[in-house]
């Protein structure tokens, strides 16, 4: 299994740390569950408006496929960063899945 990782800092001036959110569920979301390989993604959040967003990948292959679909998302939403996200890819080589729901 691989990660893709994505650190982004949200301008909350422009949009709230919610809304943020939410666009990504509804905009970016469903089109990742499209992508082959796709194997699910945790957000992480501060009040600040910091963020991770590590999806997971069945494959090296299916990872770097994302890789590039998600540089074309993340430009169009380029306008409700601080600064452009950092990126990268790693390699899961432990991994542990929550027992109780999220949220």
């Amino acid at each position: 299994m691989f990660a893709r990782t994505t650190l982004v800092e949200i301008d909350t001036v422009r949009i709230s740390l919610v809304e943020a959110v939410q666009l990504f569920e509804e905009q970016v979301l469903p089109d990742l569950r499209e992508h082959e390989g796709y194997s699910g993604v945790f957000v992480l959040t501060t009040p600040e408006g910091r963020g991770m967003i590590i999806s997971l990948w069945d494959s090296e292959e299916a990872c770097a496929r994302a890789a590039e679909f998600s540089a074309g998302a993340l430009e169009h939403y380029m306008m409700l960063f601080r600064s452009p996200p950092g990126r990268e890819t790693y390699e899961v080589v432990v991994a542990e899945a929550p027992t109780a729901a999220i949220g």
